[in-house]
């Protein structure tokens, strides 16, 4: 009977209990990641030990109050929370204290989707977004941390709390921003963390207030991006380079913190030095050598080799490879420095009057054409140039592609040497004598002559005669009868007796007469006679002067 009574006695405290009632529990055990409670009754209930802010303050046998969630779980056991408790008896004593727009302090409990569980008496809500400028990765950095908090709102009807600490962040920020702005002066020198980086520059926080350090205030140096001087996060020395304090802007510095190596550039790199530098940049028109941080010298595509041609420096530089190079000018307030890799090297056109020398005969291939004339290579780099005018001594060349072709081996003869501008001047023609300097050797008037038709036109018929020389025999030379059209006559390639009626030495022309070939010597006279009464414009025209009316 006594052994009855006893359990019943032992069962009814829980049997009087209900779900949802706080009540008073003797802590029977602390283990490392619970707490065991004994509330009355048959079984002990358990606390998860993170529910409690310090084990280490909790005592066996202590009297801790502690909230009945369920009387039995599956094991039997009452389902308890030490935090529940808390949260409900503080509820009331929150609500007078935490009104909406007060500042509390919290403990974050726990990582939730969308945010943080913060303890603040009762649990708050602080929303990702909410809890600090920048919306942070990684919230787990966050738990166990204790800051103050801003109440955001409050819900009666639910019993939740939204709270934000990036609100008190950006009040203390903006407080911050306005003692800063009213203290701060150009030249000063601030402590910033690197708060973000863009592609034209990185916004430093100088403790609350954002200044900008632009690209080109980053280093004295070539900077493709910000991200090659700063990184996120760091924290870093600035000067103070303006202040815009309406709208709350400050431009910094970093390369200002070190002297400007353009100061003395002169001292350090006078003309005519040899330097050594790194290619950093290629371009079409040269390559930029670092010579030193923050100073750079460019090197023409010219400048790179005298006898090589370089159409583009990316032919025998790369980026990264170190050179040798030589001052040719410096321009400091535009910050440039001419420089030179040829003139690591002697100058083969130093030696060109001597390799040589007017009046020499010499051989060379032809490398290019252009429409005045043929460029003939001598040696690697140096190329001498036949003009057109002196190609033939007899024929108008109106392009070097009538008499050569790339690629030909051509002797010539040295005209004129200019080893300032890098220019040959070569001759074929002057190979051979000038026929019209002794025309009268080949041609008299009055002699007959045959020669092939090369070219006819509306006027005459030229006719090709021996020494490479053209002949024109006008439309009133070449038949007794009226000629109305000249091809009806004549045709190319046609072979034809003529006569010779005008030797015009200065102009070098010969005029022919296929109508006088059977004529005496009076009514030869009488022919030459009428001739020379041409009218201007019909006077004896070379082949060449034909080619450039059919041109045009």
């Amino acid at each position: 009977m006594s052994s009855l009574m006893d359990q019943l006695l032992a069962e009814f405290p829980l049997a009087c209990l209900k779900p949802g009632l706080i009540v008073e529990g003797t802590i029977t055990e602390i283990r490392p990641n619970e707490v065991v409670v004994d509330i009355g009754g048959k079984s002990e209930g358990i606390i998860p030990a993170a529910e409690f802010i310090d084990l280490g303050e909790l005592n066996v046998g202590a009297k801790i109050e502690v909230f009945l969630e369920k009387l039995e779980s599956k094991e039997g056991l009452p389902i308890l929370s030490f935090d529940k408790a808390e949260q409900k008896k503080n509820w009331e004593n929150i609500l007078s204290k935490c009104q909406e727009g007060a500042i509390v302090p919290g403990r974050v409990k726990a990582k939730v989707k969308g945010g943080l569980i913060v303890n603040v008496g009762v649990d708050a809500f602080l929303p990702s977004s909410q809890i600090d400028v920048q919306q942070p990765k990684n919230l787990d950095q966050y738990v166990g941390q204790t800051y103050d908090f801003k109440v955001v709102k409050i819900n009666l009807d639910r019993k939740n709390i939204i709270i934000s600490r990036r609100e008190l962040i950006e009040e203390q920020r903006r407080d911050k921003r306005q003692g800063l702005l009213s203290e701060i002066k150009s030249g000063d020198t601030r402590r910033g963390v690197v708060k973000n980086i863009t592609d034209y520059g990185a916004f430093i926080d100088l403790d609350g207030l954002d200044g900008l350090l632009h690209i080109t205030d980053m280093s004295w140096g070539r900077v493709s991006h910000p991200s090659e001087v700063v990184k996120q996060g760091e924290e870093i020395s600035v000067i103070i380079l303006d202040i815009d304090r309406d709208r709350e802007r400050v431009s910094l510095g970093l390369k200002q913190l070190a002297n400007n190596p353009w100061d003395k550039i002169e001292n350090k790199y006078p003309v005519g030095a040899r330097v050594q530098g790194k290619v950093v940049n290629l371009v079409p028109y040269g390559a930029f050598i670092e010579i030193e941080q923050g100073v750079e010298g460019l090197v023409h595509v010219t400048e790179l080799s005298w006898t090589k041609r370089i159409s583009k420096p990316s032919e025998v530089l790369k980026i990264g490879q170190e050179v040798d190079a030589v001052v040719l000018g410096i321009q400091k307030t535009e910050q440039k420095i001419s420089l030179g890799i040829r003139q690591l090297d002697t100058n083969p056109w130093d030696m060109v009057r001597h390799n040589y020398p007017v009046g020499a005969r010499v051989r060379g291939k032809v490398r290019n054409l252009t429409t005045y004339g043929a460029f003939i290579e001598l040696e690697e780099g140096i190329d001498g140039m036949v003009h057109v005018s002196d190609m033939s001594w007899t024929r108008k060349i109106t392009h070097p592609s009538e008499m050569l072709k790339k690629g030909d081996d051509v002797d010539a003869v040295v005209l004129d040497v200019d080893a300032s501008q890098q220019r040959i001047s070569l001759g074929v023609k002057q190979l051979s004598t000038d026929p019209w300097s002794e025309i009268e050797k080949y041609f008299k008037i009055g002699d007959i002559v045959n020669g092939k038709v090369a070219k006819v036109t509306n006027y005459g018929a030229f006719v090709e005669l021996p020494n490479d020389i053209d002949g024109l025999v006008h439309i009133s030379q070449i038949s007794e009868d009226r000629v109305e059209k000249v091809k009806d006559i004549v045709q190319v390639g046609q072979e034809v007796s003529a006569r010779v009626v005008k030797i015009d030495r200065e102009e070098r022309r010969i005029g022919l007469s296929m109508k006088a070939a059977n004529y005496d010597a009076d009514e030869l006279a009488a022919e030459v006679a009428a001739y020379d009464r041409l009218r201007k414009d019909q006077e004896l025209t070379s082949l060449g002067d034909l080619f450039d009316e059919a041109a045009k």
